[in-house]
């Protein structure tokens, strides 16, 4: 039986919310583990996905450096149809010959972004640790915090698990990821993540600690590298930080938290190198 590729799509209808970073450091960490991956910006516009790939593809001519590069695809906005069309032909063109493949949706609803959501093998959302980005998700008591009923984008996932069902039989692992972390425990990190507890158990999602508040983050995106680059980066780098060291894991705990199916066998993101030996 020929090999069907493992679409992952990242989707959350507002913006800042960390998709495109989150994106890319997937596709570089299926990448390490030897698979074949090919990542997919839909949104036309700002091309965060495309742009972040664009500086990688750069600074590794720039710098001489080997590093590892998803085959890359943006979709430009033009109708509806043609940008239904594209993707549908992208994905059957990739389905056979990738391992994985990783779309980055706008932060907006749209014909495009739903239907790549339906598509989904898993569906990741990062979300911002307020209430503010909570309420794409769901809507709660402003004095008891318990959640009252599923917001806008939990019935739009809905709608695509129900098309995904109809089309094929297949479902839709989804994840949410609680991004931009403090450092600091606070009242409302506590209340956010009980929130989110009590939706996931009513609606069908996984949460999985994502990628704390760091400045590193946004010094990676001109050079298009992610943390699993650095210590190859290192001639032009210098050494890595304890910081980076602490954000790296982060990357790595947050790709097993996804539970990819093609990784089962090759655990290879954690494998990069040894805790022990980063350290």
């Amino acid at each position: 039986m020929a090999r069907q590729a493992h679409i992952i799509v990242l989707g959350n209808e507002k913006g800042g919310s960390g998709k495109s970073t989150t994106a890319v450091h997937i596709a570089v960490a299926l990448l390490h583990a030897g698979l074949t991956v090919g990542a997919i910006d839909l949104d036309g516009r700002q091309r965060s996905l495309g742009r972040y790939l664009e500086n990688r593809a750069a600074y590794v001519r720039r710098h001489g450096l080997a590093l590892l590069e998803p085959e890359t695809v943006t979709i430009d906005d033009r109708t509806p149809e043609e940008d239904e069309a594209r993707l549908a032909a992208q994905l059957e063109a990739w389905r056979t010959t990738k391992d994985a493949i990783v779309i980055d949706c706008p932060g907006r609803d749209s014909v495009l972004s739903r239907a790549a959501h339906a598509q989904a093998d898993t569906l990741i959302t990062p979300l911002n640790d307020s209430f503010i980005d909570f309420d794409l998700l769901g809507t709660i008591d402003p004095d008891s915090h318990k959640v009252q009923r599923p917001s806008f984008y939990s019935e739009l996932v809905w709608q695509c698990r129900k098309q995904r069902m109809k089309r094929d039989g297949g479902s839709i692992d989804w994840v949410v990821l609680r991004t931009r972390l403090s450092h600091l425990e606070a009242r409302n990190m506590r209340r956010v993540g009980s929130a989110l507890d009590e939706l996931a158990k009513r609606i069908g999602f996984r949460v999985v600690p994502g990628l704390s508040e760091r400045v590193i983050f946004r010094e990676l995106f001109p050079k298009g590298l992610t943390l699993l680059d650095l210590r190859q980066a290192a001639a032009a780098e210098g050494g890595l930080t304890l910081s980076q060291v602490a954000a790296r894991q982060e990357v790595r705990d947050l790709v097993a938290g996804l539970k990819l199916p093609m990784l089962d066998e090759r655990r290879a993101p954690a494998a990069d190198v040894p805790s022990a030996a980063v350290a």
